[in-house]
């Protein structure tokens, strides 16, 4: 369990409290390994924040993990630290410069309320996510980043009358899928949106053959995982990176907002709140990095 990590960055203590060794660029220099370059289109508000969330279970395997934290030219990060964005995150083209990708993940992002053409950033992310299609192995993304997916592969959203937000019962579709098929028959996972996509929708794509259906919720908005069938775009329209006191400051944020279509979460003590999806959020991140790391290790030991 190894990420690769500026001695300074803020989620360094964090990590390594629960165990994850955090190493710096020249460590990883040494280390008779190339780590997977996973680049992350964090759109998150209060960005630096959220970033723990998504390098504790990325970096949960014995694969070397190298995170890759991308900004956009249109984006203008209002809520984000800015000394924290200018030292860590650079600009797309910056960073494929470099080197290519192994894997891409592209965040949730508070604008799925809004049409995509209406979001200031929308054709910069049209224009990295047309690339990594053709020359990235899998881009992964997670709540209105996988609608983000979605749309690109001409897929709608719809609006829903009342947030879908708690923890739901999810049912695991596809056993023998590389990904998900590991995974519990029925896990629990968070959700945390106002819109989605309807079933009837996902269940014509997937007999048209553009997606693949690999998890589902009734009562927590539908079809929640699914791919691609070239398996180029991974979709989890939940939030498995989350920890559970993260519910609990959207509702408060909500509340405090005076928003009448936000329920309290679902299934969740707002005093005391449980993480009852930890298994599934570590399995699926996981089975995604050994995903990506298998092509590399292919071509690398022929």
């Amino acid at each position: 369990m190894s990420v690769v990590l500026p001695q300074k960055h803020v989620a360094r203590n964090t990590l390594e409290q629960r165990g994850v060794l955090c190493i710096s660029d020249e460590e990883a220099s040494r280390a008779d390994i190339r780590p997977l370059r996973i680049g992350i289109l964090n759109i998150m508000p209060k960005g630096e924040t959220y970033e723990p969330y998504l390098l504790f279970p990325l970096s949960r395997t014995i694969i070397q993990i190298e995170p890759v934290w991308i900004r956009l030219h249109t984006h203008k990060y209002k809520t984000t630290d800015q000394s924290h964005l200018e030292l860590n995150y650079d600009y797309f083209e910056d960073t494929i410069a470099r080197s290519n990708f192994d894997g891409l993940v592209i965040t949730g992002a508070p604008v799925e309320e809004i049409p995509y053409e209406q979001v200031t950033y929308w054709s910069e992310c049209v224009q990295i996510l047309q690339y990594a299609r053709k020359n990235i192995t899998s881009t992964l993304g997670i709540c209105w980043g996988g609608l983000a997916l979605a749309k690109l592969l001409g897929i709608e959203k719809e609006m829903y009358p009342q947030k879908k937000f708690g923890i739901f019962e999810t049912h695991n579709l596809e056993r023998s899928h590389p990904i998900t098929g590991e995974m519990d028959d029925i896990f629990w996972c968070p959700q945390s949106r106002h819109s989605g996509i309807a079933d009837a929708t996902m269940e014509a794509e997937r007999k048209k053959g553009t997606l693949n259906l690999l998890a589902y919720t009734k009562n927590g908005g539908g079809y929640t995982i699914f791919e691609s069938v070239d398996r180029r775009y991974l979709m989890h329209l939940g939030h498995p990176e989350y920890e559970a006191q993260r519910l609990v400051e959207e509702y408060k944020r909500d509340v405090s907002l005076g928003r009448k279509d936000v329920p309290p979460p679902a299934n969740v003590d707002v005093d005391r709140p449980l993480n009852r999806w930890r298994s599934h959020g570590l399995e699926f991140f996981a089975q995604w990095v050994r995903f990506l790391y298998e092509p590399t290790s292919k071509s690398a030991h022929p």
